[in-house]
């Protein structure tokens, strides 16, 4: 964890992945994540979940991305 506070959208994707997990049982797919924040490219989701995992706020399991777990 490199110890700085998520940005305002990082937030709220944590926000989003904590209510979809919630809901679901599982973590959303990049496209139904960017729904659900308002980023309609899968290619800002995608960055935005990188740079969460780089940060140690998420993690996930392989290269597959509904496998995202909270909190490194």
């Amino acid at each position: 964890m490199t110890g700085r506070e998520p940005t305002a959208r990082q937030a709220q994707i944590l926000r989003a992945l904590r209510e979809w997990i919630t809901e679901h049982g599982e973590a959303p797919s990049v496209r139904e994540l960017g729904v659900q924040v308002g980023l309609s490219s899968t290619g800002s989701v995608a960055y935005q979940l990188a740079k969460l995992e780089q940060q140690g706020l998420i993690t996930r399991n392989g290269r597959r991305w509904r496998s995202i777990r909270l909190g490194g």
